[in-house]
């Protein structure tokens, strides 16, 4: 008995990667909000004072896939001095850039409807961790923007001869 190796399904219906929806960024961020909210309304007064930690992590991470969207482009577009890109490296680099416009959309949306909490609640517990809270919305901001310009980064351009022939054949065509 011989096993077939399993095939790979062909046309419209095959598994692919495309670029991340804004809409998801979005629903991600709402709930994340809303959850946030309905959680820290209940257990506030239990809750230690909110750490800058995720802060500094959400924003070195914003700062690093920056770089890394600035040095992948660079490398993509062949411009001189920059070494030739690995193929693998560049998949890898839009996986992590989709994951991370998500997790930083999460964490934005979760920062957020803690923000809106803490501005309703007038005490001195809130008042201390809004600075916190107002550093974790922009950190995420930063790692949102820095992951979807590193997923752009990682596309592979248009090649002019492409782009000249489909000009030939459209002139061809409408003649």
């Amino acid at each position: 008995m011989s096993q077939q190796p399993p095939t790979r399904p062909h046309g419209p219906h095959r598994p692919r990667m495309g670029p991340t929806q804004p809409a998801t960024l979005v629903l991600a961020a709402l709930v994340a909000a809303a959850l946030a909210w309905l959680l820290v309304s209940m257990t506030y007064a239990s809750l230690p004072d909110l750490p800058w930690s995720p802060t500094a992590v959400l924003a070195g991470l914003g700062v690093l896939e920056g770089y890394l969207a600035l040095n992948t482009r660079a490398r993509i577009a062949r411009k001189p001095g920059r070494p030739p890109v690995d193929p693998l490296a560049v998949a890898r680099f839009a996986v992590l850039a989709k994951a991370s416009s998500l997790v930083g959309s999460i964490f934005g949306g979760f920062f957020a409807g803690l923000l809106i909490f803490l501005i309703f609640k007038h005490t001195d517990a809130a008042r201390h961790d809004l600075p916190a809270a107002i550093g974790g919305v922009v950190g995420s901001v930063i790692l949102v923007v820095a992951a979807l310009l590193l997923e752009r980064a990682c596309r592979v351009p248009k090649r002019r001869d492409e782009d000249e022939n489909r000009d030939d054949d459209a002139r061809t065509t409408h003649q």
